[in-house]
């Protein structure tokens, strides 16, 4: 029989559960991802501070190698939440970089190639292709972030005893925590760039864009008004402030924990406004 003559029928056979199709976009992306060298240099380069850190940790526990130096150099070696901070503090660069590297690949090829129509007519929603981009993002920046900080708990907790992690049990969730909401705002950010932008490096210069010159630009206006609210406007310095209310540290004057979360909330809620204005299977020109 010809083929112009068989009727069309809805495909009846079976289908791939709704987590593989879901897991299909990281898994080939984090294969490209890994033949970038630059990525790849980046992210080994973003091991060196962890490695210092780990060493920080087993100095500070040899009392051994610390007798005769002075007590307050003694005290500057003890591990709490200072330290902890600080070390998130240096990640979180490290991480921007990344996805600054990494997120632009993601999103703007499948919109120059018109390749959403193409993913969408298949049982995949515009929430599970985010999701699936947002994971390769999130694949890479957890061995630079909330791993290498967990470990640096781990070690410390291990020379130290079971009394230190009874009593700063919180210093490991608030790593986990405060890495937990950097990695998703950076990741939106990075894919609210490429879905705005097409070019790869115009859209890696977006993301840093959104971190460095919101954080100068709150500097200037604290300078000229005097006034240290403007913390709201810098992603950064709204993010340290909430790592110091996890990890126990005194963080600068000015807004405190709450104030800085509903500000990210909100810059988080229009990133997520602008996926879902440019990720759309068709586009209507009139």
């Amino acid at each position: 029989m010809p083929v112009y003559r068989r009727g069309y029928q809805r495909y009846a056979g079976p289908v791939t559960a709704h987590r593989h199709r879901m897991l299909a976009f990281p898994r080939h992306a984090w294969k490209r991802l890994m033949e970038q060298r630059l990525v790849v240099l980046v992210m080994l380069a973003s091991f060196f501070w962890p490695l210092l850190c780990a060493v920080f940790v087993y100095l500070s526990n040899r009392a051994d190698l610390l007798q005769g130096f002075d007590k307050a150099f003694v005290a500057f070696l003890e591990v709490k939440g200072r330290f902890f901070l600080i070390f998130m503090n240096v990640q979180s660069a490290a991480a921007v970089i990344l996805a600054a590297l990494a997120g632009p690949g993601l999103v703007a090829p499948d919109l120059t190639n018109n390749a959403l129509p193409l993913y969408l007519s298949r049982p995949v929603s515009r929430f599970d292709y985010v999701l699936g981009r947002w994971l390769v993002l999130a694949a890479l920046l957890s061995p630079v972030t909330w791993i290498p900080g967990l470990l640096l708990f781990a070690i410390q907790s291990g020379m130290a005893g079971w009394g230190w992690f009874a009593a700063n049990w919180r210093l490991g969730a608030g790593v986990l925590l405060g890495f937990a909401a950097w990695i998703l705002l950076v990741s939106l950010v990075a894919l609210a760039g490429s879905a705005l932008v097409r070019w790869r490096i115009i859209a890696g210069a977006l993301v840093l864009a959104f971190f460095f010159v919101l954080a100068g630009a709150a500097q200037i206006i604290r300078q000229i008004l005097r006034t240290e609210w403007s913390v709201l406007m810098d992603p950064g310095g709204a993010m340290y402030r909430i790592w110091s209310s996890l990890l126990g540290v005194e963080a600068p004057e000015g807004p405190g924990a709450l104030a800085c979360g509903l500000a990210l909330i909100a810059m988080a809620l229009l990133l997520a406004w602008v996926l879902e204005r440019r990720l759309r299977p068709v586009e209507v020109v009139s």
